[in-house]
């Protein structure tokens, strides 16, 4: 049955292009709607506004050529499939009440959320209740809707890639007992430089995909680096010396940050997604490899370090210094984990200082981004928790030629209202990347900043 879905401006805000999103069904924007995201298209928040004015030009480019009553009526949306979706603008400010149809009516408090909701209400009123849908991301608004007697109220789910945040890929998997007693049928061959690749039948890892880990109770671990639909190669790999690796003088505590650094320093991994919970070492991880690489290998020419920043940081725009001075506040954890790496050298301030100039590393807002690209450079994306789809994708086609980016997030810290872990661009990122063949994904676990964070990130 063909559907009435009414759009609020946060959609649109977090998925510019979310009316191509609704199939064959119809897609409403209240007046209202147009008038927040004029007002919004203005404002200093470089990140919303953008997105605001690609959510008008999506919307120009079907309903430039219509007809005001064609607008009112709905336009088609250009689409592959056979049965087209259609558009409409809906003039909310000619809604009347009427006997049958309960409207809002709070002059002072969201009045704009009212407005929103009444056309919804409104269409329900004229139409059968179940073929209208009210689509916002703001969780109170939804309440405020079913409590004014709307039947179907709904999120925002094109960008939802798993259904529970605990199906999310990890980047690893570990088999009960001993893995090789549940093979009856394998090919091991050696490679060169000492490797050893198991070939078998991919219905013992069905689950599995590309450069992915998997270790069992016993010995064995092994990468996965090859893959098809009938079988899949696993690289076997030492447990002793994944344990014994070294980068920047940092060692890994824990199995899973020995995993980390074997995937971070794969030549052809171009990606790799860390998630975790606070204090289990991936920023700390991500900036030795970058000094590793930069410094001895010289495969990089510079680091930046960049994260989101809140809106109130424009402001600061304004204020005297560098870039780097006025980011401080926001990439304190960075300079926090330099400190780790070299808080006990002589001299140590002079020598994190010493470390930033001679390694290049460069602190950037993602809101400066936007049309950059970066050739032989490392990138870390801290805190990416916190950005949508739109926003990750936006800047991981910046990244050039000969570069790496390292994208860093904990999903249980998402400070968005707009936001949940389903719907986070971190989680939309490793869903998608996970059969990239140049990307990499782990999740590291277990706290090892202190005996007091870890008691505080289970129990608190």
């Amino acid at each position: 049955m063909k559907k009435t879905f009414v759009i609020d401006t946060n959609v649109l805000l977090h998925d510019p292009m979310a009316v191509h999103a609704f199939n064959e069904h119809q897609v409403v924007i209240p007046m209202t709607v147009l008038e927040e995201l004029d007002a919004i298209k203005d404002r200093r928040d470089k990140d919303v506004s953008r997105e605001a004015r690609i959510a008008i030009n999506a919307i120009d480019s079907i309903l430039a050529n219509a007809s005001p009553k064609q607008i009112q009526s709905g336009v088609d949306i250009p689409s592959t499939l056979d049965k087209k979706g259609s558009l409409a603008i809906f003039p909310d400010q000619l809604i009347e009440h009427t006997q049958n149809i309960p409207l809002l009516n709070n002059p002072v408090h969201h009045y704009n959320d009212d407005r929103i909701i009444n056309v919804a209400l409104h269409l329900q009123g004229q139409e059968d209740s179940d073929s209208v849908c009210l689509v916002t991301k703001d969780i109170n608004m939804r309440l405020k809707a079913k409590g004014s007697g709307l039947e179907n109220v709904e999120d925002y789910k094109k960008d939802k890639v798993v259904e529970d945040i605990s199906l999310m890929a990890k980047g690893y998997e570990q088999y009960e007992g001993d893995f090789w007693s549940q093979v009856d049928n394998v090919e091991t061959v050696h490679g060169g430089q000492g490797t050893v690749i198991h070939k078998l039948n991919r219905d013992y890892t069905p689950d599995a995909y590309l450069n992915m880990l998997i270790f069992d109770e016993q010995q064995f671990a092994g990468y996965v680096s090859d893959i098809d639909e009938d079988t899949i190669d696993i690289q076997h790999i030492d447990r002793d010396k994944l344990m014994l690796q070294n980068l920047w003088g940092l060692k890994p505590r824990n199995f899973e940050q020995a995993m980390a650094f074997h995937l971070i320093q794969r030549d052809e991994i171009d990606m790799m997604v860390m998630t975790g919970p606070a204090g289990s070492g991936k920023t700390l991880i991500a900036l030795a490899y970058g000094l590793h690489a930069t410094m001895e290998e010289k495969r990089f020419d510079k680091i930046i370090v960049a994260r989101s920043t809140p809106p109130m940081a424009e402001d600061i725009g304004f204020l005297p210094g560098t870039e780097e001075e006025k980011m401080a506040p926001w990439l304190a954890a960075f300079e926090d984990n330099l400190e780790v790496l070299h808080g006990s050298d002589e001299n140590s301030m002079g020598t994190i200082e010493y470390i930033k100039e001679r390694a290049n590393i460069q602190f950037k807002s993602l809101n400066f981004m936007r049309g950059r690209s970066f050739n032989n450079a490392y990138i870390i994306i801290d805190e990416a928790q916190g950005l949508t789809q739109f926003q990750l994708k936006s800047i991981v086609t910046r990244v050039g030629t000969n570069s790496k980016i390292v994208v860093l997030g904990n999903l249980a810290q998402i400070d968005n209202k707009y936001i949940s872990p389903l719907t986070s661009g971190l989680t939309y990122l490793v869903e998608k990347s996970k059969d990239f063949e140049h990307a990499a994904i782990m999740h590291v676990n277990g706290v090892e900043r202190s005996r007091l964070a870890a008691f505080a990130e289970t129990h608190l």
